[in-house]
C-alpha cells in the first residue's frame, strides 16, 4: 500500500499506509495524525487540512481548483507548497508524498 509521510510540527514523523482514491486529510484523521483538523470533513471550505507539500512532489499533484486557490488565501502562513489535504487523493505514483503541517492546526 502507498504510503505518506506527515512531519508534524512538533517534528514527529509520521509515515501511514494510504489507500489508492482516498484523500490525504481523511487518510490523516484515520491515523491520529497531529495537526489536521478537517472541520468541514473534506468538503474544501476550512482550510484546517492545510499543509506543506515537499517541493520534489509538487509537479507530480493534480493543479489547484479554484475553490482551493481560494481558501488558501485565508490560511494564516501560505508557501509556495501550500495544498489542501482534502483535495489531494492518493495516486500510486504519490507514493512517498512528504506533507510538513503547520502550527496553526495544532
Amino acid at each position: 500500500m502507498p504510503k505518506v509521510v506527515y512531519i508534524e510540527h512538533s517534528g514527529a514523523v509520521r509515515e501511514v499506509d494510504a489507500p489508492l482514491g482516498r484523500n490525504l486529510m481523511q487518510v490523516a484523521l484515520d491515523n491520529g495524525v497531529d495537526g489536521i483538523l478537517g472541520d468541514c470533513g473534506g468538503s474544501c471550505s476550512c482550510a484546517t487540512c492545510h499543509g506543506y507539500v515537499d517541493p520534489e512532489w509538487l509537479g507530480k499533484l493534480p493543479p489547484q481548483t479554484e475553490t482551493e486557490t481560494f481558501m488558501l488565501e485565508g490560511v494564516p502562513d501560505p508557501q509556495p507548497g501550500s495544498r489542501l489535504c482534502c483535495q489531494l487523493r492518493m495516486q500510486a505514483e504519490m507514493d512517498g508524498i512528504t506533507i510538513r503541517l503547520p502550527a496553526e492546526q495544532v
